[in-house]
């Protein structure tokens, strides 16, 4: 069998679950990870920094862009109701997991099949992503440049990377794009880079 990918449209390894507890400013929230999807065994300790320290705020309109299994979208909408949520990935896969967990946590959210912003309309307050690292640098790039035209003035893209592995790329890149760019956090060699527009 060739090599699998999170990032790939139609994973075909055999299906495994595994149910976690997650907890996002007070609220309680459960979420089925699965095999073929990023972070499959748990939720990682990047979307964890990533979700705990963005900005948010009641009303927004939010873009989980590459959600997975839905993590940071859901968490949003649980903690923050009053925001419009739309969750997109490629993975078919991870596509059907986060409609699960969305129905195991009781939010209503929108969800995407969409290669980054091909099939996503509108515009965003605030572009969240664990981007798809091992998917290239070019894709990355391509996240940063095409979040530019897909976010309200004042909104921002809000992305987490090691700095030490390609996140100082990144950091220049959403730079050259936004005019600027601050590390909201820095833990265990980890940032999360926001730029505004």
């Amino acid at each position: 069998m060739e090599n699998e990918h999170y990032f790939s449209r139609e994973p075909k390894s055999r299906i495994k679950e595994t149910l976690v507890s997650y907890s996002f400013l007070g609220k309680k929230l459960e979420f089925y990870c699965v095999s073929g999807v990023f972070s499959s065994r748990g939720i990682d300790f990047a979307t964890s920094l990533l979700l705990h320290n963005a900005q948010l705020g009641n009303g927004w309109k939010v873009l989980d862009l590459g959600c997975g299994i839905g993590v940071i979208g859901i968490s949003v909408k649980k903690a923050y109701s009053s925001c419009d949520v739309v969750l997109s990935d490629i993975n078919n896969r991870a596509l059907k997991y986060a409609e699960k967990n969305t129905k195991l946590n009781k939010v209503d959210v929108d969800i995407v099949s969409s290669d980054l912003f091909e099939n996503l309309d509108g515009k965003f307050d605030t572009i969240i992503t664990n981007p798809p690292h091992h998917a290239g640098r070019d894709v990355v790039y391509k996240i940063i440049e095409q979040s530019f035209d897909h976010l309200n003035d004042g909104g921002c893209l809000q992305l987490v990377a090691k700095h030490s592995k390609g996140g100082k790329m990144l950091e220049k890149k959403m730079n050259e794009v936004f005019g600027n760019c601050s590390a909201l956090v820095k833990k265990s060699g980890w940032r999360v880079y926001c730029s505004r527009r």
